[in-house]
């Protein structure tokens, strides 16, 4: 039984605010089309950016391909036990080296924006993601045919929400706990003042 997955919060959100969790148990059948995927990838292109640089490089793999299963072999064997079954997987690239050679300073942080924003709009139309930084960057890298100035940062598992009974036992546990953050004024201290 799936929990109510909304987050107990101090204060009003949205409901893709207060609605996006982070599970790992994907259906094994459903996939996304393509607008599906070209609503996400819209929403990231659309985050903000220092100076509208928009270092962020997106590499879709969806399941059946051989991307795919070749961005599943660079996960970490904890991640490879339930990432084979989403949708897609996507990896969010920084370019952390302008085109002039020098660095890109807010890459990193414009990047997570976009996979943010990826995310809440997943959650607006009903799918699920589940980011992730256990990989192997440099085997990455090489899957992507990307150099040295991208940076995989992460993959997004995404696909619609399946049976966590199919799951491993020791995460079947953790994919029902509830949601739950810091309080607020340890992440925002002294914010009322």
């Amino acid at each position: 039984m799936q929990m109510d997955p909304s987050a107990q919060t101090d204060y009003p959100l949205m409901p893709e605010l207060a609605t996006r969790r982070s599970p790992r148990a994907f259906d094994h059948d459903a996939t996304v089309t393509d607008d599906q995927l070209g609503s996400l990838l819209e929403a990231a292109r659309w985050s903000a950016s220092s100076g509208n640089s928009q270092p962020w490089r997106l590499f879709v793999a969806k399941r059946g391909t051989p991307l795919f299963d070749a961005v599943v072999e660079t996960l970490a064997s904890g991640n490879q036990a339930w990432a084979a079954y989403p949708s897609a997987l996507i990896v969010n690239v920084a370019k952390v080296v302008t085109d002039e050679g020098k660095e890109e300073k807010w890459a990193v942080y414009d990047v997570g924006q976009a996979a943010a924003h990826l995310s809440i709009q997943a959650t607006h139309m009903g799918l699920i993601v589940h980011q992730m930084g256990g990989f192997d960057r440099e085997a990455l890298r090489q899957v992507l045919g990307v150099d040295e100035g991208h940076q995989p940062w992460a993959v997004l598992a995404v696909g619609h929400h399946g049976d966590p009974a199919l799951l491993p036992e020791k995460l079947q546990e953790r994919e029902n706990n509830p949601r739950v953050r810091k309080p607020l004024d340890e992440v925002a201290p002294g914010w009322r003042q």
